[in-house]
């Protein structure tokens, strides 16, 4: 079973995320952050980290740069971070991963191919 924080401020999203991971059969436990501040205080609590991150760049109290910034400089390198927004912007995008990001993933806009979201996060943590 692979354990997933989640930082995302908006209940569909997550919902799909939660729906495209079961569709591809991974077996998880999800903690969902509703803004970046909550994210940055879970991982810094954590005596175990979660196996990956899903985290949204557009959050509430805390940007999903600062959390990237703040899981790197606790976490390491190690644990998959992967940035998924609705932001197409290659200035977003570039700046994510200068800042860490394992891969970035704009939110698509059907559900056909929200639900392959779940095929990548296996293919980075098994499950």
């Amino acid at each position: 079973m692979i354990r997933i924080l989640l930082a995302e401020d908006n209940p569909a999203d997550v919902y799909l995320i939660e729906e495209a991971l079961r569709e591809h059969g991974v077996e998880f436990e999800m903690t969902v952050a509703p803004d970046g501040e909550a994210a940055m205080d879970l991982v810094a609590s954590q005596t175990v980290l979660p196996d990956i991150v899903l985290l949204d760049l557009n959050m509430p109290k805390r940007s999903g740069g600062e959390v990237l910034e703040s899981i790197r400089r606790s976490a390491g390198k190690e644990l998959p971070v992967i940035v998924l927004t609705s932001s197409d912007s290659p200035a977003d995008r570039d700046e994510a991963l200068r800042l860490g990001a394992t891969c970035y993933i704009r939110k698509p806009t059907g559900l056909d191919e929200f639900l392959q979201i779940g095929a990548t996060i296996k293919g980075l943590v098994g499950g």
